[in-house]
């Protein structure tokens, strides 16, 4: 957008205040169509109306179970997160670094990039009990690969001059990947972590829903599970809303301000 069109643009009118009423319309929209089907379907069981689902938000808030179900899924979350970047950070390093760490990557992710982290819960279960072992197991396993595969796709990408240019400075080894590499490579790591912490959020929900950990500490998955057995659907609903929820601010607060921080303001992205 020029700065003329900027400065001839009404006050209230800019990108961002576009942008926010625009998504703003469309979550409007989504809940009245589902106000309207809840109430010409006509059973709470199968779907409960939006207010329903509000006050069972509400009241699991106040109660402070919510509250406790959500620390407990974002703690484990944030390990396995953790661990799956550091593994990933690891193997793209040394894939960038040697041409036998550039195989050893290709023939890992071939094999375990299809596998759902899923299909190792019962090796998880077997090895590491139920508990928070095995689930951050499996998030590691969800992170690793996409991001390894969107890191070194990044490094491979970076410009040869660059590369020679990172040489004659006398850099190699870790200092060459995290001066040279990283920035160049920043968006599709950026990317990466993006697709690795959707794919985190969902391990750990379905790994809750199949085992938890306990009655007294599982997460937003145990407890969506619990009370889908107790026929609490409001509270399902509002189990799944808080998930939906932390979706949106992880993505709308931290990736797009971290993408407008870095990759925008270096000119290597579109706003």
């Amino acid at each position: 957008m020029s700065e003329q069109t900027l400065a001839a643009a009404p006050a209230g009118t800019g990108l961002l205040p576009r942008l926010a009423w625009r998504r703003l319309a469309v979550f409007t929209g989504l809940l009245g169509l589902w106000q309207a089907y809840a109430l010409w379907l006509g059973n709470p069981l199968l779907l409960p109306t939006v207010d329903t689902t509000f006050a069972a938000l509400w009241s699991g808030f106040a109660s402070g179970e919510l509250v406790d179900r959500t620390l407990a899924s974002l703690r484990v979350l944030l390990v396995g997160y953790a661990g799956g970047v550091a593994v990933a950070a690891l193997l793209a390093s040394f894939a960038a670094l040697s041409r036998w760490g550039d195989d050893a990557l290709g023939v890992l992710t071939s094999m375990f990039n299809p596998l759902p982290a899923v299909a190792l819960l019962p090796i998880a279960l077997l090895w590491f009990g139920i508990g928070m072992p095995s689930i951050v197991f499996v998030i590691i396993h969800s992170v690793a690969w996409p991001l390894a595969v969107a890191g070194h796709t990044g490094f491979r990408s970076v410009a040869p001059t660059l590369r020679m240019a990172a040489r004659n400075m006398g850099l190699s080894g870790p200092r060459f990947v995290v001066e040279i590499l990283v920035p160049a490579a920043f968006p599709q790591i950026l990317s990466g972590l993006r697709i690795g912490w959707a794919f985190a959020w969902r391990t750990l929900i379905a790994a809750e829903l199949v085992f938890g950990t306990s009655s007294q500490s599982g997460g937003l998955g145990w407890f969506i599970y619990i009370n889908r057995a107790q026929l609490e659907t409001p509270s399902v609903f509002a189990g799944l809303a808080v998930i939906i929820l932390i979706g949106l601010l992880v993505e709308g607060l931290l990736f797009r301000s971290v993408s407008r921080l870095t990759v925008q303001r270096w000119g290597q992205e579109q706003s």
